[in-house]
């Protein structure tokens, strides 16, 4: 490659920089940008290995001019490649309101092997402030290339805070002094994309609702809030803090940190798997119930938190009789295939044995194939901590199946105990002289907050779109870690000292 991406990003400070060094002459990092003063220069260094390969390169400056009142400004600025001249008396359109990508052609002939250097000046003649937000510059045949490695440097600095404030709708635009400081935000949203948000929007468990927009550099936004009890407010807040994650979370929100999400994507029938998403918005009120976004690249999503399903892993099941001949076992009841269990008897029992020792919230019974007055109308499902004292935890009788494979489920009145062992005893039938069910399925407590919504790529219809709480990490903290290794050397030290001991012992025999 004749040429790394090179940009400079003064969105920030100190700059992003790629493939760059950079001087400045007479001007100020200010919030999202750097401000030239007249006559103030920006000077960028960068590499060229291969000059030959690169005919023509693309140099986008995006920039801005700051009115003069309520008039337009000017500040006209000179662009030179190795003191060649690019552009002269360069007046950036826009009245100041929004930045502009100002697009220069770079003659293959002016680059060189080696250190080149590209400076901007504002004009000495400038009567208002020239805004420099950033640098990109490209071959012509990979433009853009750049601009993406910028974008994915910045995306990893995805933990944002705001100052912020509200005036009530509809005051008066010039009306100032309405606003109020209201509490501050703090949110985070990676799905993996390298992609920042563009646009926000979240409603909170108590009612709550707020939807923003962001400037491109994240430096500030802009948009409404509803409190719960209906009252209106635009909003509007300023960057205070940009960090990347995990360190812009520590110290800043609940040990709980942010949501963390294990992520399927719905289409062609079925569920895939995707990236992580992790999810945080801290407005000062509510926790949030439903989040939605847009990114930069036209990306959407929406997410509503639900408690998370908590299916418990079986990893064993007994049954007082089977059908072993056809097949019809026990263990059919923990697949997901259209089989079967099958006794030879009106009533039955079936003990079941989960991975680890589980608080059950409910279980769920799905019908056989065929024959509804094999179906259990009577049962009671028993919890214990050793296969030999069980305790009731709930009782049916009467039910029905409307139904074939049809899955029914009953909650579990008081799931407060972790029993090692779960029976089913039915003790009474539809009438047939044998009993069937086709699975058996118990849900644990949630243990955490689940996911569905959509996501949306740009140009492209919506899918399908699903998450499940990612389980916590093991904390493997400096002083845990110090600990464990002591321990580990104390013991190595005993068992050094007992291996002595009982070589002192078979020399002196």
């Amino acid at each position: 490659m004749s040429m790394k991406p090179t940009f400079a990003d003064f969105s920030v400070d100190p700059p992003r920089l790629s493939n760059a060094e950079v001087a400045r002459h007479r001007c100020r990092f200010s919030g999202s940008h750097l401000a030239l003063d007249a006559g103030g220069s920006v000077t960028m260094d960068f590499e060229v290995e291969d000059p030959q390969d690169i005919p023509q390169a693309t140099l986008t400056i995006t920039a801005l001019v700051s009115k003069l009142g309520s008039s337009l400004g000017y500040a006209p600025m000179d662009v030179l490649l190795q003191g060649e001249a690019l552009a002269e008396h360069l007046t950036v359109p826009g009245g100041g309101d929004l930045p502009q990508d100002n697009v220069l052609a770079v003659p293959g002939h002016l680059l060189k092997p080696g250190t080149n250097t590209l400076e901007i000046r504002s004009s000495t003649e400038a009567e208002s402030m020239l805004r420099l937000h950033r640098i990109t510059l490209d071959p012509v045949h990979e433009r853009g290339r750049s601009e993406r490695a910028r974008a994915a440097e910045a995306a990893r600095d995805s933990v944002f805070a705001y100052r912020t404030e509200r005036r009530p709708a509809h005051s008066s635009p010039d009306s100032f002094t309405a606003w109020r400081a209201a509490p501050a935000l703090l949110f985070h949203l990676d799905r993996g994309e390298h992609s920042l948000p563009a646009q926000l929007g979240w409603r909170g468990e108590d009612g709550s609702e707020s939807a923003i927009s962001f400037q491109s550099s994240m430096s500030d936004f802009h948009g409404c809030h509803r409190t719960a009890d209906g009252t209106v407010y635009e909003y509007r807040g300023r960057l205070t803090g940009r960090w990347a994650y995990p360190e812009g979370i520590d110290e800043r929100v609940p040990a709980s940190g942010p949501h963390r999400f294990r992520t399927e994507e719905g289409w062609g029938g079925s569920w895939h798997g995707s990236h992580e998403l992790r999810l945080l918005v801290d407005d000062g009120g509510a926790p949030v119930e439903r989040v939605s976004w847009r990114d930069q690249r036209g990306n959407s999503g929406v997410a509503v938190l639900h408690a998370a399903p908590a299916d418990v892993e079986v990893t064993g099941v007994e049954a007082s009789d089977e059908f072993d001949d056809a097949g019809e076992v026990a263990d059919n009841l923990l697949d997901d295939a259209r089989t079967k269990w099958l006794a030879w008897d009106d009533a039955a029992l079936l003990d079941f044995t989960p991975a680890r020792p589980t608080a059950v919230a409910s279980y769920r019974l799905t019908s056989a194939n065929d024959f509804p007055e094999r179906d259990p109308r009577d049962w009671t499902l028993y919890g214990s901590p050793d296969g030999h004292a069980w305790t009731p935890l709930d009782a049916r009788t009467g039910e029905t199946f409307t139904g074939r494979f049809q899955t029914r489920e009953f909650r579990v009145g008081a799931p407060a105990t972790a029993y090692r062992h779960y029976r089913l005893d039915i003790t009474r039938n539809g009438g047939a002289a044998e009993t069937q069910l086709a699975r058996v399925r118990f849900v644990g407590v949630p243990a955490g907050r689940a996911f569905t919504g959509y996501y949306q790529r740009c140009n492209e219809g919506p899918i399908g779109y699903r998450g499940t709480p990612v389980a916590p990490s093991p904390d493997l903290s400096a002083p845990r870690l110090a600990t464990d290794l002591e321990s580990a050397v104390q013991s190595l030290a005993e068992t050094a000292r007992t291996l002595a001991a009982l070589a002192a012992q078979l020399r002196n025999s």
